[in-house]
């Protein structure tokens, strides 16, 4: 089995797919930009072989240097995990003639429009939204749906130049802010709690599924510094309004006719108890959501994934064990961390279930916290009781401190 896969070194978790690959007994053979050194080790030691590009994302070119690289070799699967490559690697899929997804079906999981446009066809609920490539569009969009809205990139992916939108002056200055982004979409902002839903998925049918919440709704905690957001895994899958996110999600799967991979979707819980769709990824979530889901279950789905890609198989045991938060920290203040308060006391308290200390030291670079939501660090704690995941994880947000000068 010899596996393409795009970009194994950035971001940096890349190269635990590689691992995954190797550890299935795939050859792997990584193409990307990054100088050869500059590849995290696990990384570099799983590779059969490295080609380095001049630009990852200019597809014509990395399909013709891949062309020449490959000759007198057998692929069989191109692959990528990182959001703005799925479409590039459904490009070389099909010019190579390789099994997966197609373009046309992986651009249903990237243009958010085409993805609603299609989930709507096959009569699930999605938020009401339009296409926008300039202000007057905008206003004709906001004048149809009303207020408030949310402005976000038709080909975006995180929160990234994400905006709720409240008013005409809102949407002037937000269509401002998001001149550099080609098309956005402008679309009903949804009042509810919000929810994942992740998947592996064989040839459509997932093998593996997980619910998380995020506490607060990632625009909130991308608004508001002070804010230590928190995701939080859902051992029980079998509440009746989890049920309902996770048949909304099998409905979606089937209307954009997923293959076999990673999917991360978004959606919302009204307080009605109506579901409605969010937006979906064909890549696994980002921020260290696999962790989570690692050590939700004890498993491994770094490898479990290159097991379903390479071989249509899944071996893990899926057990939930634990509600898995995720807290990450903002540093009070600019330039370097000075001190870190509280984290001492926490561990003594709940150290026995603190699974990951991952905070920034003193001496480290603040991050810019409105481009990572890693921010600062984060402590990964887990419990088999949801109310107890997540009083500690509110302690870890509430008591440990971080400050920076």
């Amino acid at each position: 089995m010899d596996v393409i896969f795009l970009s194994p070194g950035y971001p940096p978790e890349m190269s635990h797919y590689v691992r995954g690959l190797a550890e299935v007994g795939a050859r792997v053979w990584g193409v990307g930009d990054s100088h050869p050194q500059a590849l995290p080790d696990n990384a570099r030691q799983a590779l059969a072989g490295y080609l380095q590009v001049p630009r990852i994302m200019d597809e014509q070119d990395v399909l013709a240097r891949v062309r020449e690289w490959m000759k007198g070799r057998n692929i069989d699967r191109i692959e990528a995990q990182w959001e703005p490559l799925v479409l590039e690697a459904a490009r070389l899929r099909e010019a190579f003639g390789i099994p997966g997804m197609s373009y046309d079906t992986v651009l249903g999981f990237r243009d958010k429009q085409l993805m609603k446009e299609r989930i709507k066809a096959a009569g699930l609920r999605v938020p009401h939204s339009a296409r926008v490539r300039s202000p007057a569009e905008a206003r004709a969009a906001a004048e149809r749906f009303g207020y408030p809205l949310i402005v976000k990139p038709i080909a975006g992916a995180g929160s990234a130049d994400t905006y709720r939108v409240d008013s005409d002056a809102d949407l002037d200055r937000v269509m401002q802010l998001t001149r550099h982004v080609p098309e956005v979409s402008v679309e009903e902002f949804v009042e509810g709690e919000e929810f994942t839903y992740d998947t592996v998925c064989i040839d459509g049918r997932p093998v593996y599924e997980n619910v998380a919440q995020y506490l607060p709704r990632p625009l909130d905690a991308r608004t508001h510094e002070w804010i230590s957001p928190i995701i939080c895994t859902v051992r029980d899958l079998d509440q009746p309004k989890i049920r309902k996110g996770i048949e909304l999600g099998h409905g979606v799967l089937k209307a954009l006719n997923m293959g076999t991979g990673f999917t991360h979707m978004e959606w919302y819980l009204k307080a009605n108890g109506e579901v409605v769709f969010g937006e979906i990824g064909c890549r696994p979530g980002g921020a260290h959501l696999v962790d989570q889901m690692n050590y939700t279950s004890d498993i491994d789905l770094f490898r479990e994934w290159a097991r379903a890609v390479c071989w249509k198989s899944f071996e893990a045991d899926a057990t939930r064990r634990y509600n898995t938060a995720i807290v990450f920290k903002r540093a009070i203040g600019e330039g370097r961390i000075r001190a870190i308060d509280g984290l001492g006391s926490f561990k003594d308290q709940y150290g026995r279930y603190l699974v990951w200390d991952n905070l920034l030291r003193p001496g480290n670079n603040r991050r810019n916290w409105k481009q990572t939501l890693v921010s600062d660090g984060f402590v990964i704690v887990r419990h088999p009781r949801w109310d107890d995941a997540l009083t500690i994880a509110r302690a870890a947000a509430t008591d440990i401190r971080m400050y920076a000068s």
